[in-house]
C-alpha cells in the first residue's frame, strides 16, 4: 500500500487495496485472482464511484483537448476486444454504462436494462487496467487523486 492512503479511513484504504488488486489482476490476465478481488469491490457500493473518479480522471489525462464520441467508441471497442480475449463475460453495454457514468452523463431511468453493482465492479478494473495502458502513471497516484476529489466534494456538498 502507498503511503498515500494511510490517512484514509479503513473503507477507503480496503477499495484502494482491492482496486488495486483487481487492477493488476486485469493487467495480468489472471482470471482466479481478478474473480476473487472484484467480489471484493462489489461488496462495497463506494468502490463505484472511486472507480468512476479514475476512468475520468484518466480520460482526461488521455484526451487533454476533450473527448468525441469517436474517442469514447475507440476506448470502449478497445477495452472490450482486449478483455473477451482472456474473459468471456465481458459485456459492452456494461463498459458503455461505466464510461457515461465517469463522465456524468448516464442516466439510469434511461436504461432499460441497467446493470447492477456486480456486473459494474466485474468490469470496472477492466476498463481502468485499459486505460493506464495509455499512461506512465501508476494506478496509485490516480486513487489518491480520486480519493482526493471525493473528499473535497463531501467537504462542499
Amino acid at each position: 500500500m502507498t503511503g498515500t492512503w494511510r490517512h484514509l479511513p479503513a473503507t477507503a484504504r480496503a477499495i484502494a487495496v482491492t482496486a488495486t488488486t483487481a487492477v493488476a489482476a486485469a493487467q495480468a490476465r489472471d482470471g482466479q485472482a481478478y474473480d476473487e478481488a472484484v467480489d471484493g469491490l462489489a461488496a462495497d457500493e463506494r468502490s463505484g464511484l472511486v472507480l468512476g473518479a479514475v476512468v475520468r480522471l484518466l480520460l482526461e489525462e488521455s484526451h487533454p483537448d476533450g473527448l468525441t464520441g469517436d474517442d469514447i467508441r475507440q476506448v470502449l471497442t478497445r477495452c472490450v476486444q482486449q478483455s473477451t480475449r482472456w474473459r468471456s463475460d465481458v459485456d459492452p453495454h456494461v463498459v458503455l454504462v461505466l464510461l457515461a457514468g465517469a463522465l456524468g452523463v448516464y442516466d439510469p431511468d434511461g436504461d432499460e436494462s441497467p446493470p447492477d453493482a456486480s456486473a459494474l465492479a466485474r468490469h470496472a478494473p477492466l476498463l481502468v487496467a485499459d486505460l493506464l495502458a495509455t499512461t506512465s502513471v501508476p494506478l496509485g497516484d490516480y486513487l489518491a487523486a480520486a480519493f482526493a476529489e471525493i473528499e473535497r466534494t463531501e467537504r462542499q456538498d
